[in-house]
């Protein structure tokens, strides 16, 4: 894995890990922070979608799940419906939910980009959306999804 490829991230959420679960994984809480629909079915093999995606309609990501142990560990393939440099399956995502200090920490990791815009361009999109899961997850309403704001 060629780690300067890698988006690593890690976010404190004030709910427990539970919570944080299913709002990673239950359609209509994806929902409240991600997306215009989404489709899950968490068990490995299981379809991973969310259209909608960065404030467009016509944005779909795609992947089915590898590992899914509840409350605890999400795994699973990633990438863009009719993107030819990030297909659907041709990265990972890996998501560990550790109860700390009342609340979950969120550790996620995103390998398989294949360049440094890719990189760049998907470690806003997790900044963006770790802070809509944060507040979605913890009990309010992170608004209108416009999608991740492009640097000046």
């Amino acid at each position: 894995m060629n780690e300067s490829l890698v988006v690593r991230r890690e976010t404190q959420i004030a709910a427990p890990p539970a919570t944080v679960f299913a709002f990673l994984t239950d359609p209509d809480k994806i929902l409240r922070w991600m997306g215009t629909e989404a489709a899950t079915e968490p068990h490995p093999g299981g379809l991973y979608l969310i259209r909608g995606v960065g404030g467009t309609h016509n944005r779909t990501a795609r992947g089915a799940f590898r590992e899914v142990v509840p409350v605890h560990r999400l795994a699973y393939t990633f990438g863009w419906d009719g993107d030819d440099i990030v297909p659907p399956g041709s990265g990972l995502i890996e998501i560990d939910l550790i109860d700390r200090d009342g609340g979950t920490l969120v550790r996620m990791t995103h390998s398989g980009l294949p360049n440094a815009e890719q990189r760049a361009g998907h470690a806003r999109g997790w900044a963006h959306y770790f802070d809509r899961l944060a507040t979605a997850a913890s009990g309010g309403n992170p608004g209108k999804d416009l999608g991740p704001q492009r640097p000046v």
